[in-house]
């Protein structure tokens, strides 16, 4: 039985930061295992230029603590007036790694998002020439699609249309809930990864609605049915080069989670990397974990992995603190709602 794992340090494909006190509070917890991340771009305003991006970027540096290590890897959210050649100067200078379209209200700071696909379709074309990565939020807004189908109708209506569309484009279909989703990207030959979070390897539908609402396990993409949570287990566990980690950690503070209309989001860069062993542990996959948080990722956005390296250790149930007190509020940690007996060294 092994009780002792060292893979190489993994990185974060979708992470959110926030800004100001929350970025200050919140950094130091993905900081502290992962060494590098996805930064997603919805800020209030959202971040839309080059130079927007760059100034983030040195907020966030300037919030890292001393004796800490972490590169953010900066995002441009992509709205139907985005510059392709402010994109492209972005992308040469190596600032920006991709492009993030948010269908307009699908989820938290998503208001500015794209309507009318027609109106993007140049900067998309850039994106293909040039080979950015286009990560997606993949669900129909249409109020008549019910919200547990909105990703599954996403694939069809607008996935599949662009992809075709555009040759070439390289495509992050982020925080994937549904065995649709799965299947959709073992279908395509190349150009086409998922991110898949820790939380939706862990819960289902019935987490958030048996015997009360549970705010804290509600987020968007929305967990689905028993049978899709199994799905994302294989696909991520399988070892396939295009399934890797993207925590989508979305810190609110407990005001605005329990509350008569709460946020979306599931705060877990603090124990990820003990919930993915506890799951991998259980499949039988630990030889695994290591492509799934480490190799695979790098390996789409075309950079190296990581040099140094984590150790995971089982042994008596690790604690983790409830909550992390910032300076909007404090946020609660993801639960996984079992005993995580892996450690982080």
């Amino acid at each position: 039985m092994t009780t002792k794992l060292t893979i190489r340090r993994p990185d974060d494909w979708h992470l959110h930061l926030r800004d100001g006190a929350m970025l200050a509070a919140v950094l130091p917890e993905t900081a502290r295992h992962f060494a590098r991340a996805i930064i997603m771009p919805n800020l209030v305003p959202p971040v839309v230029t080059g130079a927007q991006a760059a100034a983030y970027r040195d907020r966030i540096l300037a919030a890292l603590p001393d004796g800490m290590s972490f590169e953010p890897l900066m995002t441009l959210y992509l709205t139907e007036d985005t510059d392709p050649q402010d994109v492209a100067q972005a992308a040469a200078s190596g600032l920006v790694r991709a492009v993030k379209l948010y269908p307009a209200g699908a989820t938290t700071n998503s208001a500015s998002g794209v309507r009318d696909f027609d109106r993007v379709r140049d900067v998309l074309e850039k994106m293909a020439e040039i080979g950015l990565p286009l990560c997606v939020h993949g669900e129909v807004t249409d109020p008549e699609i019910d919200i547990f189908d909105r990703e599954a109708a996403f694939i069809d209506r607008v996935l599949d249309p662009i992809r075709r569309a555009t040759p070439g484009l390289r495509v992050v279909m982020e925080h994937v809930t549904t065995a649709d989703a799965v299947a959709y990207v073992r279908s395509a030959e190349n150009d086409l990864g998922a991110t898949i979070t820790a939380h939706h390897l862990v819960i289902n539908r019935n987490h958030i609605l048996v015997g009360g609402i549970k705010p804290h396990y509600y987020c968007l993409p929305v967990a689905k049915r028993e049978t899709h949570r199994k799905a994302l287990v294989e696909a991520a566990t399988s070892g396939d080069a295009r399934f890797f980690l993207g925590t989508d950690s979305a810190p609110h503070t407990d005001a605005n989670k329990e509350s008569a209309c709460g946020c979306a989001g599931c705060f877990t860069a603090t124990n990820t990397l003990s919930v993915l062993a506890e799951v991998f542990d259980r499949q039988g996959a630990l030889d695994r974990l290591e492509a799934f948080a480490s190799l695979n990722g790098p390996a789409f956005y075309r950079l190296p992995p990581n040099d140094d390296k984590v150790t995971l250790t089982k042994g008596a149930p690790v604690t983790y603190p409830a909550k992390i007190e910032t300076g909007d509020g404090p946020v609660t940690v993801f639960d996984p709602g079992f005993p995580l007996h892996w450690s982080v060294t």
